[in-house]
């Protein structure tokens, strides 16, 4: 999966990173990389199902996915 990120300068002079592809997911770092580093972590995390949403039974079978 490709998401994009949008990387600016705030005004306290760290890089602020954002996907606008997924609403509320920001963070922000002391420089490019740092930023990046933690905007993948945002992402992953904001991904993450919440495990009581998973249920696998008999009637539920659990399938990943990957794009």
């Amino acid at each position: 999966m490709k998401l994009k990120v949008i990387l600016e300068k705030g005004e306290d002079g760290f890089i602020v990173a954002h996907c606008p592809s997924l609403k509320s997911c920001w963070s922000q770092g002391e420089t490019e990389e740092e930023a990046i580093r933690n905007i993948q972590e945002a992402i992953t995390l904001y991904l993450e199902p919440n495990p009581e949403d998973i249920i696998e039974d008999e009637k539920h079978k659990l399938c990943e996915m990957q794009k």
